[in-house]
Order: C-alpha cells, then sequence, then structure tokens
C-alpha cells in the first residue's frame, strides 16, 4: 500500500487550521483547476464525524465521482476521510494537526491502494504518485495563504 507524507508550518492556531481543511467551500475554490463540486452528502460548510461527500472532478482527463466518509475525527488534531467509493481501489487521508506555539504543523498521509494490480502498481510508479503527490502540496500551499491572511474568514462561520 503506496503512501504519501506532505508536510507544512502555518503561522495561524491549530482550531483554524483544522476548520478550514474540512471546509466543502474552501475545498472546491483550491480545487477549481479540476473543475471539483461537491455533488451529494455535505455540500457546503464544515464536514463532520460520520458525513459523507461525494466529489465530482476532472483528473487525468476524465471525470470521476469520488465518495469519501469521515471515518476519524479528534477535533482540533486529526481527521481521516476514507473513500467508499471511486477510482481508488481503497484509500484512508489523514490530516494531523500539531499547535506549535503560535503556529500550526499541518501533515496530510494518503494511504491507498491502486486498482487494476499490476497495471496499477506500474501507474504508481510511473506517474501516480508524483500527481498526488503536487495535489497535496498545491492544497497545502493555499491552505496556509488563506489562513495566513483573512480569506480563511469566508470559509469557516
Amino acid at each position: 500500500m503506496p503512501k504519501i507524507t506532505t508536510k507544512i508550518e502555518i503561522n495561524a492556531p491549530v482550531e483554524l487550521a483544522f476548520d478550514l481543511a474540512r471546509s466543502i467551500d474552501f475545498h472546491v475554490l483550491t480545487q477549481s483547476r479540476n473543475n471539483e463540486t461537491a455533488v451529494a452528502g455535505v455540500m457546503s460548510g464544515l464536514i463532520e464525524y460520520g458525513e459523507t461527500v461525494t466529489w465530482r472532478a476532472k483528473h487525468l482527463g476524465f471525470y470521476q465521482n469520488l465518495t469519501v466518509k469521515i471515518a476519524a475525527f479528534d477535533k482540533p488534531y486529526h481527521f481521516r476521510d476514507s473513500m467508499l467509493k471511486g477510482a481508488f481501489k481503497s484509500f484512508d487521508h489523514d490530516h494531523l494537526f500539531v499547535s506549535s506555539g503560535s503556529k500550526t504543523i499541518m501533515t496530510d498521509i494518503f494511504d491507498y491502494n491502486s486498482p487494476l494490480s499490476f497495471i496499477g502498481r506500474l501507474v504508481d510508479v510511473v506517474f501516480l504518485k508524483k500527481y498526488m503527490t503536487s495535489f497535496f502540496v498545491s492544497r497545502q500551499k493555499l491552505l496556509k495563504k488563506a489562513l495566513e491572511s483573512d480569506q480563511w474568514k469566508e470559509y469557516i462561520y
């Protein structure tokens, strides 16, 4: 099972980082380049433990639907979204938040299994792991930018 880990330091309180990371509306903004929208389940606001969201987005030239459930939740330090249905064979995405004075260390850990057995592993090595790492790094930078300005106020009510 491949694992991707990305980390970023943010000049913001852990509570704000935690809430913005689970904002459906902010996620849609950060994934606008993929035309990503919430199409079922929680479609706006902050997603909570036990809730689901179905995303529709264009990745690798194809529109795909992905349904995830918030399977673990320890506010404001950790939440996990786990795939219920989608293009992967399976995945768990852990979002970790550690308070460090007035700063927050945010870590994403993405454990996944690609579909299609050998072909999936080959795609993983050649392309997918790099693509997904870039996806998480980009999202972390956008979260940092919003949290270190007043932009976060548009998404946390």
